[in-house]
């Protein structure tokens, strides 16, 4: 079921600033988590009651009083578009608190394990890597309470890298890409241990990014916003101009 008008929280946690976002229905309040990889204390003080310094951008309300018509926001999964650490370092602690499921596509179910190890080069001291409790399946549809997400899995980044679309009635789409694109880049394909490939990556871009209407809003994993039809047209890595298997080799975020 798309949803009417959703409320999207984005912030922006940790040393590398990635992308946490929080989409909510709401007409029912029911949620979910995407990337929670770092500050889990700052995303829960703000979806449990407007607390603290809240996100970096939003679609809805940003003080408690806006949002007294509203229903109770209730976390009903936590989902991953990749297991490097930045992402999915602190899942442990929002799974402890909110006492649901977490889904990750299994083939970066080993890079998953190494998320603490990883994380101690950027002097980070992170939890024990979270296990994932559902695993995405490419090409199906999820319902979240109310909220429908629908897996792209787009390797190339890490092997199991995903984008997760969410459909809108009243508006454009909404994916996020994870590290898989960003607005004038691609994700890299060098780190160790993630099975990057520059022309995978550019094969699932193509293939699975591409063919979405161009008005689709891209959330990337890191930096500002972007839509498919804007990167299609100009990305200068896997972009129209840039022919079949892409040009460069790389990317240029993390």
């Amino acid at each position: 079921m798309a949803l009417s008008q959703p409320w999207i929280d984005h912030f922006f946690v940790g040393p590398l600033q990635q992308r946490c976002s929080v989409v909510t229905d709401p007409k029912t309040g029911d949620t979910i988590i995407i990337d929670g990889g770092d500050e889990p204390e700052r995303i829960i003080a703000w979806v449990d009651g407007f607390q603290g310094a809240g996100p970096n951008w939003t679609t809805g309300p940003q003080h408690a009083d806006e949002a007294s018509d509203l229903p109770q926001r209730k976390v009903v999964a936590l989902v991953n578009t990749h297991a490097h650490f930045d992402h999915s370092g602190f899942v442990p602690v929002l799974r402890s608190h909110y006492g649901v499921d977490w889904y990750l596509h299994p083939d970066d179910n080993f890079l998953q394990s190494l998320a603490q190890s990883s994380g101690r080069r950027y002097g980070l001291n992170l939890p024990e890597p979270a296990v994932a409790d559902q695993a995405f399946e490419a090409g199906k549809t999820y319902s979240f309470g109310s909220i429908e997400l629908h897996v792209l899995h787009t390797p190339g980044h890490t092997l199991g890298g995903c984008c997760l679309l969410i459909p809108a009635d009243d508006g454009p789409d909404h994916v996020f890409v994870g590290d898989t694109l960003f607005a004038g880049s691609v994700g890299r394909t060098d780190i160790a241990n993630s099975g990057g490939d520059f022309s995978v990556l550019a094969h699932s871009i193509h293939s699975q990014l591409w063919p979405l209407p161009e008005d689709t809003v891209v959330h990337p994993g890191h930096g500002p916003l972007t839509t498919i039809g804007h990167e299609r047209r100009t990305n200068p890595f896997v972009g129209d101009d840039a022919g079949a298997g892409g040009t460069f080799g790389f990317g240029k975020y993390a």
